[in-house]
């Protein structure tokens, strides 16, 4: 076989690789209801239900940390992030959870918080520690 040959085979196949590693974060946007019945990881975009408690120990467990999400449907259901609690977290304007239901509570694998800023939008991105 040629170099050129060998070459465009290598391409191909790192290719697919990538695409298959790709694939693996392909959840759906959805709400509560939806992530419930589906079962499958699911992406819920809500707010911050600042009038339910929001429970965070470190002394306890710095990876568990809790709080309550309103999605855009109105439904208001516990969350659980097993991570510790990003700063700023009660001024943030809308957050997306990604995960799925375990045990009746929204277990999520990762945040996603759009703050307020005096200058422009920021994102904060946080990642859940795997059990």
């Amino acid at each position: 076989m040629k170099k050129m040959q060998i070459l465009l085979i290598l391409i191909i196949v790192t290719s697919i690789g990538v695409l298959i590693y790709a694939s693996r974060d392909l959840s759906t946007y959805g709400n509560f209801e939806m992530a419930e019945q589906s079962g499958v990881k699911t992406k819920v975009v809500g707010t911050l239900a600042k009038e339910k408690p929001i429970e965070y120990n470190p002394a306890k467990d710095p990876n568990y940390f809790s709080f309550y999400v309103k999605d855009n449907q109105g439904v208001t259901e516990k969350v659980v992030l097993r991570s510790a609690k990003p700063q700023d977290f009660e001024m943030s304007e809308q957050i997306v959870v990604t995960g799925n239901f375990r045990n009746g509570q929204f277990e999520a694998s990762d945040l996603l918080m759009k703050c307020p800023s005096k200058y422009k939008d920021e994102e904060i991105y946080i990642k859940s520690k795997e059990i």
